[in-house]
């Protein structure tokens, strides 16, 4: 069987079959998938145990109007998102249904080939969590509403998914290729039950991230740390850091490996489900890999020089230009966060170290501000203030933050000391945003920001609160 890929619409079938060679899908020439819209029609290529042999074709949407179509919103450039649209759509059209996954607190759906094998795996966002069309209960609010957490709308977990995948260049910390789509006619909806059923009208299409489904053994919840690399550990740390993820737990971090690997350290682990990245302001991330002792030995030359050849400013324009839908605020974050964890890694912190600098702590039964959001107010405070790099106007600073911001410290240098001390948290006070400064006051921000690295660097590690860190090879 053949069919035929409209450059802007989708596949047709060809009047006579071409005589070729089938080639699987996922071999297919990316050149071919380069195509301008990203739109295919798919449910009208004839169902056929071969897999069809693509090539180009003028017009379909005024033969089939109606058909079921799949297309890119995000990816659009991106060769292995090309690849997995293709496969999906021919899936589809050969009469394939969806599977709703069992788990999470969202909908999601497996989508499978012919011969059974999971392809990817589909998360409309109207069913997100907490999201008016959610099947499993947790709905009832409306897209744009804060979600399960409030630095990330309602509606915007798919972008977001995109985004990590956009941002892990040269697939160094191995995200699965993700993009989002729009999915016409297929009904979703189909799959609502009880209460759930008929909640919502049909809608022609929906919008949802579609992932490649990754075959695993298990995830990292079932085995202890030690079956993991190193590598492993710190690519994912790295991508975590960037993007400040607020839910990096072991269910989203699946496990492959080998037989003869189990309990060598040689497992390979594929982060997944990138939803809660990249918030609209700073927030309090989760990063399970801080407790693992891979995470306190050093970056290796490689990933040390992987670091620093990031560019913080050139992924935000990445981000705007292909994912537009994300907000400024959470660009901003994605700058600040790269440029802590560049500065960290030149000073040579190992990922412990940055992730306890970023994530609140519990003292007294209390809530208190993470090292990073400490670092951020004084950079504002002393930004609303005028100041400029001169000691004594830092010093007067100083004794004004104090009382206000930093209770019981002490002051060296001129700059201010303990400023990865615990400060109260107050969960009712407005969290600390970039999203409303001018362009000229972000970079002045950024520029005091990182006058302010080296005293909060330093204090880390002679305070004693870095933890011991291993500086010759280990097995675990």
């Amino acid at each position: 069987m053949a069919a035929a890929v409209n450059q802007v619409h989708g596949f047709k079938p060809l009047a006579c079959p071409l005589r070729c060679h089938p080639q699987s899908v996922s071999h297919l020439d990316c050149k071919m998938l380069e195509l301008s819209q990203s739109k295919f029609n798919f449910t009208c290529i004839h169902k056929s145990s071969s897999t069809p042999c693509l090539s180009y074709s003028p017009k379909v949407e005024d033969d089939f109007p109606m058909t079921p179509r799949i297309e890119i919103i995000v990816g659009h450039a991106l060769p292995q998102v090309h690849a997995l649209v293709v496969e999906v759509a021919v899936a589809m059209a050969t009469g394939v249904d969806l599977e709703r996954a069992p788990s999470g607190l969202g909908g999601a759906y497996f989508l499978h080939a012919r011969n059974g094998d999971t392809i990817a795996v589909a998360k409309p966002i109207d069913e997100e969590p907490l999201a008016l069309n959610n099947p499993k209960g947790f709905g009832g609010r409306m897209l744009g509403q804060p979600g399960m957490k409030s630095s990330i709308r309602i509606g915007e977990t798919g972008a977001r998914e995109s985004a990590a995948y956009l941002l892990d260049h040269g697939g160094f910390s191995g995200v699965p290729p993700t993009a989002l789509v729009k999915l016409s006619h297929f009904n979703f909806d189909l799959l609502k039950s009880g209460s759930d059923a008929g909640s919502t009208s049909n809608p022609s299409y929906k919008i949802a991230s579609l992932q490649r489904f990754v075959n695993h053994d298990s995830d990292a919840g079932d085995l202890g740390p030690s079956s993991f690399s190193v590598t492993c550990v710190h690519h994912i740390g790295i991508l975590d850091v960037r993007l400040m993820n607020l839910d990096r737990h072991a269910g989203n971090l699946l496990v492959r490996q080998e037989n003869e690997s189990y309990g060598l350290g040689k497992a390979e682990l594929v982060p997944i489900d990138h939803g809660f990245c990249l918030p609209e302001c700073l927030d309090n991330p989760y990063f399970e890999w801080q407790h693992w002792p891979q995470a306190s030995l050093p970056f290796s030359e490689a990933e040390a020089d992987y670091i620093s050849r990031l560019d913080p400013f050139k992924d935000a324009e990445l981000i705007r230009t292909q994912v537009p839908s994300i907000r400024e605020s959470s660009i901003r974050v994605l700058v600040l966060c790269t440029i802590f964890l560049k500065q960290a890694a030149a000073y040579g912190l190992c990922l412990v170290d940055i992730g306890e600098m970023m994530t609140r702590e519990f003292l007294g039964g209390k809530e208190h501000c993470s090292s990073l959001e400490n670092l951020c107010v004084t950079a504002k405070a002393s930004l609303n203030m005028g100041l400029n790099d001169d000691d004594d106007h830092i010093q007067e600073a100083d004794e004004m933050l104090v009382p206000r911001l930093f209770k019981n410290r002490h002051k060296a240098g001129g700059l201010m000391r303990s400023l990865s001390s615990p400060t109260p948290y107050n969960p009712n006070s407005k969290s600390i945003s970039f999203g409303d400064m001018g362009s000229e006051e972000w970079h002045s921000f950024l520029e005091t920001f990182q006058q302010l690295l080296p005293e909060a660097f330093k204090e880390r590690t002679s305070t004693g609160l870095a933890k011991h860190r291993l500086r010759t090879s280990c097995a675990f």
